[in-house]
């Protein structure tokens, strides 16, 4: 089955939606808190896919992210929160959610993602080119949705 971008995109758009509505319906507090039993908290998951996006497009593209070194490394594979996140954090983390996407779609159809360097993440999958990052992405935002599911339980919001 051939890759399509805009049915990729299209679910991208749909996960980063739902993780709006988590940024805009839960406090700041609880955004922040992390239970017992886990090592990171919502705000960190959402901003981590955030991160990764960029990573696996853009940098595994050998292209500039759309986001910042600082915001990358605080948020990438490997990281855990350490500190609280602030209220203007908060709104830039809602921002990127949609901005990574369109800039992504932007960036693809001008045909910016010419070279790519392969990888294999940590499920044994090796991404081969831009499409099959894309495609990976999705995924993994999926998995990160279901640890902010989890954790909105283990905070006692569900």
């Amino acid at each position: 089955m051939p890759f399509t971008l805009e049915y990729t995109l299209d679910i991208s758009r749909k996960n980063r939606e739902i993780f709006k509505g988590f940024l805009k319906t839960i406090s700041l507090k609880d955004l922040n808190k992390i239970p017992a039993g886990f090592n990171n908290n919502i705000i960190w998951n959402i901003a981590h896919v955030i991160a990764t996006q960029q990573v696996l497009v853009y940098i595994l593209s050998g292209v500039k992210p759309r986001v910042s070194s600082e915001f990358i490394e605080m948020y990438r594979k490997g990281t855990k929160p350490e500190r609280d996140i602030s209220q203007e954090e908060l709104v830039e983390i809602c921002e990127l959610l949609s901005i990574t996407i369109d800039h992504t779609a932007t960036d693809y159809v001008a045909g910016v993602f010419n070279e790519f360097k392969e990888y294999t993440v940590s499920t044994g999958s090796t991404l081969s080119n831009v499409d099959d990052a894309l495609a990976f992405n999705n995924f993994h935002e999926g998995i990160h949705l279901g640890s902010v599911l989890a954790l909105r339980h283990a905070i006692g919001l569900v």
